[in-house]
């Protein structure tokens, strides 16, 4: 694969996972989810950006978290917000595999929702607050978001598609090589932003994202869009919380 092939799959993974403004490109599905760390990595680097902005103008850690933490959610689209959310809407508000479904399709939230999206804001917010106020904490912040998008990849080359149509299923499944190489830029970034702690990250995003694979085994029979949402909020998160344990 050549530079060319290289920066193509990036804008294609910041396409999909992102609302940047980027230059024409090839979108390749699936064969590009190998970038989707990377994509973090992008994403990860302007939300940080925009918290040094506001230290820089001598705004407390609190509010300096919480302008990267809108950032990030601005940067996506709250694209992963908006899985986590229904997620905890359809597996915990339907009584069977076809209901859970619909109430994932459907636009409305529920209690559920709100909650795990007050939760996760509130997770994130915390963490943020206390990296933003430590030495080289932000490093955690950028291994969090490379992490997470890592996870992503390998649950969607491990679990068969549970609906015929959405995202997920117009991207497709990458393969076991393309999951691999996700999975080791992941781990290169634990280690590159935490040291050893990165061992820690990474026990912690591989015991959720099976928690999470189980768990969608059950409710739903395999993957949806909003079921890789919800895994990188919650890999994320965990990430967060390992660097300020």
């Amino acid at each position: 694969m050549n530079a060319r092939s290289l920066w193509n799959d990036l804008l294609s993974a910041l396409g999909l996972l992102s609302r940047l403004p980027l230059p024409r490109h090839e979108s390749r599905g699936a064969e590009a989810a190998w970038a989707y760390p990377l994509a973090g990595l992008v994403l990860g680097l302007i939300a940080c950006l925009a918290g040094l902005l506001a230290l820089g103008l001598s705004l407390p850690p609190a509010a300096a978290a919480l302008i990267c933490l809108g950032t990030a959610v601005a940067l996506t689209g709250a694209l992963h917000e908006d899985g986590l959310a229904d997620v905890a809407d359809g597996f915990w508000g339907g009584a069977s595999l076809s209901r859970r479904l619909e109430i994932m399709k459907d636009s409305h939230i529920g209690a559920y929702g709100v909650v795990a999206l007050v939760l996760g804001l509130l997770a994130r917010f915390t963490a943020l607050a206390a990296l933003f106020g430590m030495a080289g904490g932000l490093w955690a912040v950028i291994a969090a978001a490379v992490m997470s998008r890592a996870a992503m990849v390998v649950l969607m080359a491990a679990l068969p598609h549970a609906r015929d149509n959405g995202l997920a299923r117009s991207v497709g499944q990458p393969s076991a090589g393309v999951a691999l190489t996700a999975a080791l830029i992941g781990a290169v970034f634990a280690y590159l932003c935490l040291g050893w702690h990165g061992s820690a990250a990474i026990l912690s995003v591989a015991l959720i994202s099976l928690g999470m694979a189980r768990l969608a085994q059950a409710k739903i029979g395999g993957q949806t869009g909003d079921l890789l949402g919800a895994t990188q909020q919650v890999t994320e998160i965990a990430v967060l919380f390992v660097a300020i344990a």
